[in-house]
């Protein structure tokens, strides 16, 4: 049968159409509009017009599956919505105008499907599986493939590049340094991983992805590689900081890598950065898997409802 997923993420609204056939599950396309929903929050509240932009792009994903005859569709929203104080109305309003039953996913369950997701064909079976969104990000330790902490942490790359980054679209040094203030004093608030250190990093979702892509064209790396070393992290971040004059290749370089999220990368990568001395890694493997995934292994594959 075919399955659409349609995700209403901080950055992103993406819909992506699987084939499931027994235990096979394998994605046949994938659409995405990058709205930064997140900077349609004021005060907590979700403007009218990122409720507009909704389901603005909703309706054009309903068409296009009705078109197809794709009727089963499961919708989620995460962090941008979840997190503003108008978010059930919000919900409600844009369930009733698209016809679409669109869910609020906790952070909770988010980072319970990012961690099946992206762990289904890892080959590591301890470390921690880290989702950098737009306006949160979930942790997930796990041993021997099993989840033994999770926490849901309300920083993102779109939020941070909202509040400190002044409608630019790189950082300051100065700006990077309130930056990773802010990611320091929230991860050091959390103590449910005291006692992680020198755990391998799994990365998943768009921060990842673009910083990816983004370190194999700076080092010369195939686009086959996933792995990325945490030592370079700041050589990215001093490179392309608002107060150097970029070069014509590095310009260049960052529109072919990281085109739509050339405005978030950077914050995005802070976070990473900071998580990762945090916990003492060496390394981020990058696994292009995640919560949607992680929903139709856990869900729908065992006829459960959201």
């Amino acid at each position: 049968m075919l399955y659409a997923m349609i995700d209403i993420g901080s950055n992103t609204i993406r819909m992506a159409v699987y084939e499931i056939d027994g235990d096979r599950v394998e994605m046949q396309m994938k659409r995405k509009h990058t709205v930064g929903l997140a900077s349609y929050v004021r005060d907590g509240i979700l403007q009218k017009a990122g409720i507009d932009k909704v389901v603005e792009i909703i309706g054009e994903y309903r068409n296009f599956l009705n078109e197809l005859d794709i009727h089963r569709v499961t919708a989620f929203t995460t962090a941008a919505i979840r997190n503003a104080i108008n978010g059930v109305d919000a919900v409600r309003e844009i369930s009733y105008r698209t016809r679409t039953n669109i869910n609020i996913m906790s952070g909770d369950d988010e980072a319970t499907f990012d961690f099946i997701g992206a762990t289904h064909d890892l080959i590591e079976d301890k470390g921690l599986l880290i989702d950098i969104g737009g306006g949160s990000t979930e942790i997930v330790y796990f041993v021997d493939r099993q989840i033994k902490v999770k926490v849901s942490l309300p920083i993102g790359s779109l939020a941070f590049h909202t509040r400190y980054s002044g409608g630019h679209v790189l950082p300051s040094a100065s700006e990077l340094e309130e930056m990773y203030a802010e990611a320091e004093a929230t991860v050091s608030a959390v103590k449910e991983f005291k006692f992680v250190s020198h755990a391998q990093i799994c990365g998943i979702g768009g921060t990842f992805k673009g910083a990816m892509a983004l370190y194999n064209a700076m080092y010369g790396l195939p686009r086959k590689n996933m792995r990325m070393e945490v030592h370079r992290m700041q050589n990215i971040l001093k490179r392309f900081l608002r107060d150097n004059e970029l070069i014509v290749p590095d310009k260049i370089l960052l529109m072919r890598t990281v085109p739509e999220r050339m405005h978030t990368f950077m914050p995005g990568l802070v976070i990473a950065d900071v998580l990762a001395k945090r916990f003492g890694s060496l390394s981020i493997i990058f696994s292009d898997s995640g919560v949607r995934e992680g929903y139709i292994y856990s869900k729908i594959l065992a006829n459960e409802e959201f």
